[in-house]
C-alpha cells in the first residue's frame, strides 16, 4: 500500500463532525504516516502516541454527543517550541529536557477548539537559523527534494504538512521562520499581527519579534487554523483587535493597489534577489494585474530598519541561553549571539524598541499609496542539507542573509504576511512570494492570497512519497 496523505483541515473537521469518521481512525493513520517518514524525512522530536489517541477517544466521545467545535477530533502538530502538558520543550536544543506542567496559551486555544496534538514538531536551536538541523535530532529533509533543507526555523512543521502528513501545524515566525519553510515547500504560511496568537507563557518573545503562525497547503486551512490558535493570555501585553480570517478568504477583495516590490531591505552584507526566484515573483505580480489590480514596482522606506531587529533578536537569544539547562551543549553560534545580546541589551535594545513607533508611522505612511506589498519571501531556492550547518557565526549569517533578506522587516514591525507558493525553480525546488500588509490586515490579506490560489490550484501539486519511507497501516 502506498502511504497515504492527510485531507486538508477544512475537510477533515468536515467528515468529523459529518460522522464519515472517527477521530481515532484518522489520528491512528496520521500516527501510522509519522512513523512511515521518520527515517526519512525527519519531521518529529516528539510523537505522542497514547497521548493523543487518548485525545481523539475523547474527541469523539463528544462528537458522538453531538458537541461541536471548529477542529474537533482533528489531528495537528505544533512546533517544539510552545509547551505541551506533560512534554519537554527542547525547542532544538541537546539534552534531557524536563515535561512542562501545562500548555502554553496557543496550545491551549488548539485544544479547546477540539484539536488532537499529535506531536512537536524538528525546529533548529531557539530557531535561530533558516535550516532544521543539528545535534540533538539529525536533519529535517525537504518532502519534494531529501537533499534540500525544508527551511527553518519551523521547518519540521513545514515538512509534516508538504508531505501530508498532518493538515496543518503551527510554527513561529522570529525573521521568516514560518514564511521562509512555507516557501520551500509549496505551502501558505500565514504570519499573523503581534499578538493575535499569543506566545504565553513569554509576553514577548525574542523582545515581541518572534510571532506564532500556521502552515497549511491551503488559504482555508491556514486560516481555520490561526482562527482557532488565536487569542490571549490575560498577561498578554499584546492584544490586537479581533478578526475573521477564515470569513475573509474566498471574498472579493476589490481592486487594489499592489506594490512589487523587488529590491532587498538593507542588510549589512551583499543580498541578491536570483533570476529564477525573481521570474517566479513577478509572474504572480503578472497574475495580479490580470485580476484586476493595480500594480507597480515600488519598496517601501525600510531605512537602516536592520540596525533595530539586530539588538532584539540577539538579546532575545541570550535570554534563552540564560534560561537553557545545558549551556555547554548549545551551538557556538548560539553562544557567540548571546555574547552579542548582552553587549546591545542595554540602551542599544532601548532604542531599537523605541524606533519601532518612527518605523510604524514612516512604512505604515507607503500604505496610503498601496493596499498590499507583494515581495519575494525569499532571494533563492532552498539550500542543501548541510550547506550552512558547520559554518562560522559571521559566514552562517552571511549566507542566511544572502538567502533570505525579505522576511524579517515585518517582524520588527510585528503585521501581517502571508507566503504564497510562487512555483518550482526547473530544478522542482519550491519557491515563495509574501503578501505584507500594515496592522490587522490579515483578512485582507487573507483574500489575495485565495485569490492568487483560486488561480494557480497550487494544492493540487504534491511532492513524491519520501525515499525510504515505509508503507503506512492500513
Amino acid at each position: 500500500m502506498t502511504l497515504d496523505r492527510a485531507p486538508g483541515l477544512v475537510e477533515t473537521a468536515r467528515v468529523l463532525a459529518a460522522g464519515e469518521v472517527t477521530s481515532r481512525v484518522l489520528t491512528e493513520r496520521t500516527l501510522a504516516r509519522v512513523e512511515a517518514t521518520q527515517n526519512s524525512l525527519n519531521a518529529f522530536r516528539i510523537v505522542r502516541w497514547d497521548a493523543a489517541l487518548a485525545e481523539a477517544d475523547a474527541a469523539d466521545r463528544d462528537l458522538a454527543a453531538g458537541v461541536r467545535r471548529p477542529l474537533l477530533g482533528v489531528p495537528v502538530a505544533v512546533k517544539d517550541d510552545m509547551d505541551v502538558a506533560g512534554e519537554p520543550t527542547a525547542f532544538g536544543c541537546c539534552g534531557e529536557f524536563p515535561p512542562v506542567a501545562e500548555d502554553g496559551e496557543a496550545v491551549r486555544r488548539l485544544r479547546a477548539a477540539g484539536a488532537v496534538v499529535v506531536g512537536k514538531t524538528n525546529t533548529c536551536e531557539f530557531g535561530q537559523w533558516p535550516f532544521t538541523e543539528g545535534p540533538a535530532f539529525g536533519a529535517t529533509r525537504n518532502p519534494w527534494s531529501a537533499d534540500h533543507t525544508p527551511g527553518g526555523s519551523s521547518g519540521g512543521s513545514a515538512a509534516a504538512v508538504a508531505a501530508g502528513l498532518v493538515p496543518a501545524a503551527l510554527g513561529s515566525d522570529g525573521a521568516g521562520s514560518v514564511r521562509i519553510p512555507a516557501a520551500w515547500t509549496h505551502l501558505v504560511g500565514i504570519k499573523p499581527q503581534r499578538g493575535r496568537i499569543s506566545t504565553w507563557p513569554r509576553g514577548e518573545s525574542f523582545q515581541g519579534i518572534t510571532v506564532n503562525g500556521t502552515l497549511a497547503r491551503t488559504v482555508a486551512d491556514a486560516a481555520l487554523l490561526l482562527d482557532a490558535a488565536s487569542g490571549n493570555h490575560a498577561r498578554d501585553p499584546h492584544r490586537p483587535p479581533a478578526v475573521d480570517v477564515s470569513g475573509a478568504v474566498g471574498r472579493d477583495p476589490g481592486r487594489l493597489r499592489v506594490a512589487l516590490s523587488l529590491t532587498p531591505p538593507f542588510t549589512a552584507v551583499p543580498a541578491r534577489l536570483l533570476p529564477v526566484v525573481r521570474a517566479r515573483v513577478v509572474e504572480l505580480a503578472e497574475r495580479l494585474a490580470a485580476l484586476g489590480h493595480r500594480v507597480e514596482e515600488a519598496d517601501p522606506p525600510y531605512g537602516q530598519i536592520g540596525l533595530t531587529f539586530v539588538p532584539r533578536a540577539t538579546a532575545g537569544i541570550a535570554e534563552r541561553v540564560g534560561e537553557a539547562p545545558f549551556p555547554a551543549l548549545l551551538d557556538r553560534r548560539t553562544r557567540g549571539a548571546a555574547r552579542l545580546g548582552r553587549l546591545l541589551g542595554g540602551a542599544p535594545l532601548r532604542a531599537a524598541r523605541r524606533a519601532e513607533a518612527v518605523l510604524h508611522r514612516r512604512v505604515g505612511a507607503f500604505f496610503t499609496s498601496y493596499d498590499v506589498v507583494l515581495a519575494p519571501t525569499t532571494a533563492a531556492p532552498p539550500p542543501r542539507i548541510g550547506a550552512l550547518l558547520e559554518l562560522s557565526g559571521f559566514a552562517t549569517d552571511r549566507a542566511m542573509i544572502a538567502a533570505c533578506p525579505y522576511a524579517w522587516p515585518w517582524n520588527v514591525l510585528g503585521w501581517p504576511a502571508v507566503n504564497v507558493p510562487a512555483g518550482f525553480t526547473p530544478d522542482g525546488l519550491p519557491v515563495g512570494a509574501q503578501l505584507l500588509g500594515p496592522a490587522d490586515s490579515e483578512p485582507l490579506l487573507v483574500q489575495v492570497a485565495a485569490q492568487l490560489e483560486a488561480e494557480l490550484r497550487w494544492y493540487r501539486e504534491w511532492p513524491a512519497p519520501a525515499a525510504g519511507a515505509r508503507p503506512a497501516a492500513a
